[in-house]
């Protein structure tokens, strides 16, 4: 008996469109690759942003998309920490700027919902790429290729799906991969603000005892000139007060917070309260399957470290199966996909765990913590050599960069494989 055609049939299916699964996708179709990638694209304003630093920048410049979103970005040229714990021995102010590792600026600060809306409208104007909004109802990995079920009936085919639908990713689930995943008493409030005196694209984070406050560059309008984002992490009760407030007290709440240094404040948007929580997996790739984004790692937005991991987990995927292809390898295959884990498993096992002591660090109350956390903003203070590795480590990590992400690409993507077919 013959089998009933899918009705999608390509290289790779990517299970989630956020900004990492959009992202992953453009990728990969520039890259040769046909692609159908599924998923509800949330356009919806909910105070968070993206800072993108120069590694991502680079991903964006590559694939020839930072035209399309720049304008809507604010340059990130100096990041300040300040020390709100009133703890005993209190660490010192530290700043970076990206002068001093050769740098305009880190990186450049956008509104979540703007970047995923510029995403997805790219991506449904790309040949060879399927944007499809809906959901995978079930998914099933069969020796020579991955058959998914969608909500509307529809059917997919594919040689490798890649899991970037989230903590509880079901693509995941369904390959049997396991993750281990915990809480912290935090809830992280969002919202854009306006205020009365310019941020001079200066990121400042206040180290509070429920954990960091950033203030974070956003990019002018005409009717608000001085714009910025907020995330900050509280307690889960102090957020359930918050909530309850009338936008003119809780922009007064926070203004206070943050020292009056932008001035007034008003809130320019809707807030979002979101739960903070960590998670790791057991693996980042199996057969037909490879994890990006939040499927693959999560932690607090601290430094910013989130949506630039995803990338980098983006861009080393597009080089392995590059690689792979031009090997005559099955991209689906463990072979194929063992240099991915290989390649992205100590970056992300490095940001994961470091976001964790350092969140950690201010929620302890003890005075051996705060002296160690002091001692080493101190010496980030005061040793240039020290400073300047961790501000490289943070936009530029050290290690191979994949091709995207590198000053010059290394070769031109491969001819495409395969053809995408709709019905």
């Amino acid at each position: 008996m013959t089998k009933d055609p899918a009705d999608f049939d390509v290289d790779v299916l990517v299970a989630g469109a956020g900004a990492a699964g959009l992202s992953a996708a453009i990728a990969l179709n520039r890259a040769g690759f046909t692609v159908a990638c599924i998923g509800h694209v949330d356009r919806r304003a909910n105070g968070r942003t993206v800072a993108l630093f120069e590694s991502s920048l680079r991903f964006y410049k590559a694939l020839g998309l930072w035209p399309r979103l720049r304008d809507d970005a604010a340059a990130l040229e100096k990041i300040t920490m300040i020390d709100a714990t009133n703890a005993r021995f209190r660490a010192p102010l530290v700043s970076f700027a990206a002068r001093e590792i050769g740098l305009a600026a880190f990186g450049a600060n956008i509104e979540t919902d703007v970047l995923v809306d510029r995403l997805a409208a790219i991506a449904a104007q790309s040949p060879g790429l399927i944007l499809h909004e809906g959901l995978i109802e079930d998914i099933a990995f069969n020796p020579d290729a991955i058959e998914a079920s969608l909500a509307d009936g529809r059917r997919i085919e594919a040689r490798l799906a890649v899991a970037a639908d989230g903590r509880n990713s079901l693509v995941r689930t369904k390959a049997g991969i396991g993750a281990r995943s915990w809480t912290y008493p935090q809830v992280a409030l969002t919202v854009l603000l306006a205020h009365a005196k310019p941020h001079r694209n200066i990121s400042t984070e206040f180290h509070t005892r429920a954990g960091p406050c950033t203030l974070v560059p956003l990019r002018a309008r005409a009717d608000k000139p001085h714009r910025s984002s907020l995330v900050w992490l509280m307690s889960a009760s102090e957020a359930d007060r918050r909530r309850a407030l009338q936008p003119d007290a809780l922009a007064d709440e926070i203004e206070e917070q943050v020292g009056h240094i932008l001035g007034a404040m008003e809130l320019d948007g809707p807030c979002g309260f979101f739960p903070m929580g960590g998670m790791s997996v057991a693996s980042l790739y199996g057969r037909r399957i490879a994890l990006i984004g939040e499927a693959a790692h999560l932690f607090p937005p601290l430094a910013a470290q989130g949506l630039n991991l995803s990338l980098r987990d983006s861009a080393a995927l597009v080089e392995t199966l590059e690689d792979a292809r031009a090997l005559g390898m099955d991209i689906g295959s463990t072979a194929a996909l063992k240099p991915y884990g290989a390649a992205r498993r100590g970056d992300i096992s490095l940001r994961t765990n470091g976001v964790d002591i350092l969140n950690r660090s201010l929620l302890i109350e003890f005075m051996p913590v705060d002296l160690m956390r002091g001692a080493g903003l101190f010496a980030f203070s005061m040793i240039g050599p020290l400073r300047r590795a961790l501000m490289r480590e943070g936009v530029l990590p050290h290690g191979h960069l994949p091709r995207l992400m590198q000053a010059r690409r290394r070769h031109a993507p491969i001819a495409a494989s395969g053809a995408a077919r709709a019905g």
